[in-house]
């Protein structure tokens, strides 16, 4: 099985007036992407959580986001014509429509729900998958491409866990 791309995005908090701060994929050859994205003049909603969780403030982002209309260029050209999963896609998907509708743009890939991937067999053995390949990982920030790939390498060990 060819790996699919997997994408992530941390936010300024969740529900509503929510927004992306970093959207990263890995892509189906194992490419990475990631950026912080600059919040438009109109996000204004921020939660200390999710901030405390990603680890980046809101300074971080006017200093070193990229706009976004750079970033959503970025991945309509980078994900064109693919099926992107999440594995938070109800998040996601409302998250992405916040950056596109911001620049006026429409993806140029589909998003799905990572779980469509998965059988009964393989989803009883994601979390502890998960969690090992985390610690194998030895990451040291909650970053979203390294989240996606994390994501993508559990994916791949449990379709070769329930072969065998």
């Amino acid at each position: 099985m060819t790996p699919p791309a997997i994408i992530d995005l941390e936010a300024s908090g969740f529900g509503r007036g929510s927004y992306p701060i970093e959207v990263g994929f890995v892509a189906s050859d194992g490419s990475l992407f990631c950026s912080l994205i600059r919040p438009d003049p109109g996000w204004l909603h921020w939660d200390e959580q999710a901030q405390a969780l990603h680890g980046i403030s809101r300074e971080v982002l006017c200093q070193h986001g990229k706009p976004a209309l750079w970033v959503a260029q970025q991945m309509n050209q980078r994900l064109a014509g693919q099926t992107v999963f999440s594995d938070a896609w109800g998040h996601d998907y409302s998250w992405l429509a916040r950056l596109f509708d911001a620049v006026d743009m429409v993806p140029s890939f589909r998003l799905e729900d990572l779980r469509t991937l998965l059988s009964q067999d393989e989803i009883s053995h994601w979390q502890s998958t998960l969690e090992q390949v985390r610690a194998e990982q030895q990451l040291r920030r909650h970053r979203a491409s390294s989240d996606a790939l994390v994501l993508q390498l559990t994916l791949m060990r449990v379709k070769q866990l329930v072969l065998h």
